[in-house]
């Protein structure tokens, strides 16, 4: 997290110092770290700040979605002219206490916010195999828990795993969740995980491209403000960031950030 608020506190650094075009060099956490710091040095309003991203060899599932390519010398060429596609971004309050948050990709309540929790207490020593441990051992002592869903167009109570709160489509190391988002839509798309917390594990073969949806273990909808709540606090992550736990809520910031493509 420290990394995190040095990148967001830079960004904004180089935007009150005149520069209108930064690059987010590295994974989602960076990319998320320099968008909150466009959206908080505009005031989570439209603005000419660009975002550009180069990945490299980090995880960047937010690429993903706008076919971008990872590799520097390739993304270092879409850089170059004057292509810029307006996107949104999400703002988001956690905590007991309404703590604020950006992000541009992806959020998670209940067991991914738990899997990304336990997965940054593990050593960075045990590298590619971090996720993996930390994936297991959450499913195994993860309980689904009863939700409370209020949105401006509908809202939904019961019993569920997991609620991802998508803006792009891609998350967890390029596994398409949510494939109806486009983040220029104004929306917020919603999947409740309903189903046995299995269904975690048995639907990745298919989630890689985007068919595990439709499924009558998961339901959709979309929005463009959302609350979460629960009788016991549930963790939340956002673009790989553990924000806090519930109450939460997320609305869409249409067009906030103009991305370099």
């Amino acid at each position: 997290m420290a990394g995190h608020e040095g990148t967001r506190a830079a960004a904004i650094g180089a935007l009150e110092a005149g520069e209108r075009f930064l690059v987010a060099v590295g994974g989602d956490e960076v990319v998320n770290a320099v968008a909150a710091g466009i959206l908080e040095w505009s005031g989570d309003a439209q603005s000419d700040a660009v975002l550009g991203v180069v990945a490299g060899s980090a995880q960047c599932d937010f690429i993903r979605t706008f076919g971008l390519p990872a590799d520097p010398a390739a993304a270092c060429r879409h850089l170059e002219g004057e292509d810029v596609f307006p996107i949104d971004a999400v703002r988001a309050s956690y905590g007991p206490n309404a703590t604020l948050a950006r992000f541009v990709n992806m959020a998670e309540v209940g067991l991914g916010g738990a899997i990304a929790r336990l997965t940054n207490r593990l050593p960075m020593s045990l590298g590619r195999a971090r996720r993996f441990v930390g994936f297991w051992s959450a499913l195994a002592a993860y309980r689904g828990k009863e939700v409370r869903l209020r949105g401006d167009r509908r809202g939904w109570e019961g019993r569920a795993n997991n609620v991802v709160v998508a803006n792009g489509q891609y998350a967890s190391g390029g596994y398409r969740l949510s494939p109806r988002s486009w983040p220029s839509d104004g929306y917020l798309d919603v999947l409740v995980m309903r189903g046995p917390k299995s269904d975690a594990f048995t639907m990745l073969d298919k989630a890689v491209l985007g068919e595990h949806l439709p499924n009558p273990n998961i339901m959709e909808y979309r929005c463009r403000t959302l609350s979460v709540e629960a009788a016991r606090p549930l963790p939340i992550q956002a673009d790989g960031m553990v924000l806090g736990v519930t109450p939460a809520t997320f609305e869409t910031l249409p067009k906030a950030i103009r991305l370099k493509v």
